[in-house]
């Protein structure tokens, strides 16, 4: 959902934030801005992971961002703090023609959190209180042209709730069961709950080594996941700490598939609760010119607390 409303409706999110500040969300979805252009809206199902055949009165041409229940489902109430999985029809407002179709892929996930509920209230409270099968329409205003560019019409967006759950806890600090790893490897040792690095004698590695120090018993990391860690990374020829989250006391959040190599390739498979101890090669870290003191090879101690 969120890859799609950044591709296909720039700038949305900040339409959707300069109404101060969001209203409590009521027990049902709340629908906003100029509803009555939705009016002619009609769905027709065409079965599971098919998106809906949609006839509308063309061309739509809203001046605000515009969101409203076409039809509702016969599911649950979402609620706030849930994570809503859903299918995502784009259409272009000014001839109805298909600019994406996520209903035959894998379902999307919202995560109707704090942030969410900030930036964009007028999702948040169209989500919140929705009943699970529901199909809500997003219509957003169209862009005038840019220069050297061409106006954009007006976007809708079709949206079918086709499940919510809980989101997954996030861990104040690893939980699992203590591994020992073998001899040669960094030292890792733990004061006050915040892990300390010993490098001394420690060869250069040949290859990337992940080893757990805690083997956490959640769910395995996917490299297309969103973490959240506490971390601290040493360089290994220094022996000198170039960063820490323990040390920000404020963990960190980053999607897995847009950090160092070393990173990805380290993380993916491992389970939430996990302590795991990185010692990457600078080939997947930051090469020869090094990032600041990260220079060289590099280690870190990565506490998983939390993906999605």
């Amino acid at each position: 959902m969120r890859r799609l409303l950044a591709i296909l409706i720039p700038g949305l999110l900040l339409l959707t934030a300069c109404g101060g500040e969001p209203a409590a969300p009521e027990p049902t979805s709340q629908s906003a801005g100029e509803t009555a252009k939705l009016d002619s809206l009609k769905l027709t199902e065409n079965g599971d992971k098919k998106a809906p055949t949609v006839e509308f009165t063309k061309p739509l041409d809203v001046t605000e961002p515009t969101v409203k229940v076409v039809t509702e489902g016969s599911g649950d109430r979402v609620k706030a703090n849930q994570v809503a999985e859903v299918s995502v029809l784009a259409l272009n407002g000014k001839d109805g023609a298909t600019l994406d179709d996520s209903f035959p892929k894998d379902p999307q996930p919202v995560e109707l959190n704090d942030e969410l509920k900030t930036q964009s209230p007028i999702i948040y409270n169209a989500f919140v209180g929705a009943k699970i099968g529901s199909h809500l329409a997003l219509a957003a205003p169209g862009q005038a042209a840019a220069q050297g560019g061409q106006a954009q019409p007006s976007q809708l967006l079709i949206i079918k709730v086709l499940s919510a759950k809980d989101a997954p806890k996030v861990l104040d600090k690893p939980e699992g069961d203590s591994v020992t790893p073998p001899a040669g490897l960094p030292k890792v040792t733990e004061k006050d709950g915040v892990p300390e690095l010993d490098v001394k004698g420690v060869a250069a590695p040949k290859e990337l080594i992940a080893q757990d120090l805690i083997k956490g018993k959640g769910p395995e990391v996917k490299a297309t996941d969103t973490l959240t860690v506490n971390y601290v990374g040493v360089a290994l020829a220094s022996g000198k700490k170039f960063d820490s989250s323990f040390d920000r006391k404020q963990k960190a959040t980053f999607p897995l598939n847009n950090v160092i190599k070393g990173w990805t390739q380290g993380l993916t498979g491992k389970t939430v609760g996990s302590r795991v101890l990185l010692v990457i090669p600078k080939a997947l870290a930051y090469g020869d010119a090094g990032q600041g003191e990260a220079k060289g090879d590099l280690v870190f101690v990565v506490d998983i607390l939390g993906a999605k």
